[in-house]
């Protein structure tokens, strides 16, 4: 029998092992496809090497701020360092912070509660997006009947099924 091609199959071979197979039984597209990227470019992705970058700097930015705020000036100048911000900081910046966030919520609730309709008005019940309840009639019979459309309910028919005497 003479040496038979490579056969490209469009399905991939699922393995449990991960030792590579042999090359010159099968050509499998999906698993050099896998080890380049779909763009063709080796190597992580930038927003794996950005959010990397950014854990790596917010510990560091941690540890300095928290050896900044407390170990004592002596300490500091033994070490060499002679140049820091005022240690008020240490307690204004996280306080203002707080503050800051507390506010932003307070704003937004006030903002929701200035673009929110009184109770009274009728805006509250009945908007441009307000549908009446359609009904249709089966011609053949009751099995083909379709699906009534989304609708909104009158508020006649929720007094009736909340506060009808249930004598």
């Amino acid at each position: 029998m003479a040496d038979l091609p490579p056969v490209n199959s469009p399905r991939r071979v699922l393995s449990l092992s991960r030792k590579r197979r042999d090359a010159g039984t099968f050509l499998n597209v999906d698993d050099k496809a896998s080890e380049i990227g779909i763009s063709g470019q080796r190597g992580p992705k930038p927003a794996e090497v950005y959010g990397f970058v950014g854990s790596i700097t917010t510990v560091v930015a941690t540890v300095i701020f928290f050896i900044w705020a407390y170990f004592p000036e002596k300490w500091l100048h033994s070490v060499g360092i002679f140049y820091y911000p005022s240690r008020y900081w240490a307690i204004a910046l996280p306080s203002y912070f707080m503050v800051i966030i507390v506010l932003t919520l307070a704003f937004y609730i006030g903002l929701n509660f200035i673009a929110t309709r009184p109770p009274t008005s009728l805006n509250v019940i009945f908007d441009e997006h307000s549908r009446d309840p359609q009904t249709f009639t089966s011609v053949t019979g009751e099995d083909d009947r379709p699906i009534e459309p989304i609708s909104d309910i009158g508020v006649h028919q929720i007094n009736e099924l909340m506060f009808k005497d249930p004598k």
